[in-house]
């Protein structure tokens, strides 16, 4: 039986969290959000990404069936298609400019070159 972290959970640890959390916080990114904030979010559509995810739906199950990993995962609560839903429309990936977005890209890219050097 494995013990160790879910290769997501792996994969997680290249992204630099402190920036994120700052970006988050100097665009307000989870400013009223009650359920799904910023990094949840973030975790969700990069596990959908890695998983090469169709709809909401196909994330909602496919996480949920991993139910016991899900906190190891990084996600506090389970993930469901109608808070998906919200959170992908009230969030603008260009809230603040362009910025903001590239910053973050530059993050995710960092991260995948972090992962690939230690492959």
């Amino acid at each position: 039986m494995n013990l160790g972290k879910t290769l997501f959970a792996q994969l997680m640890e290249f992204v630099p969290w402190t920036s994120f959390a700052r970006i988050v916080e100097r665009y307000g990114g989870d400013s009223g959000v009650r359920v799904l904030n910023c990094t949840e979010h973030f975790r969700a559509m990069a596990f959908a990404q890695l998983t090469y995810r169709e709809s909401l739906r196909d994330i909602e199950i496919c996480l949920l069936s991993n139910r016991n990993k899900l906190y190891g995962m990084g996600f506090r609560t389970p993930v469901k298609r109608s808070t998906l839903a919200d959170a992908n429309e009230g969030r603008d990936p260009y809230y603040g400019g362009m910025d903001g977005f590239e910053r973050v890209l530059d993050m995710v890219e960092d991260a995948a070159e972090g992962l690939l050097e230690n492959a």
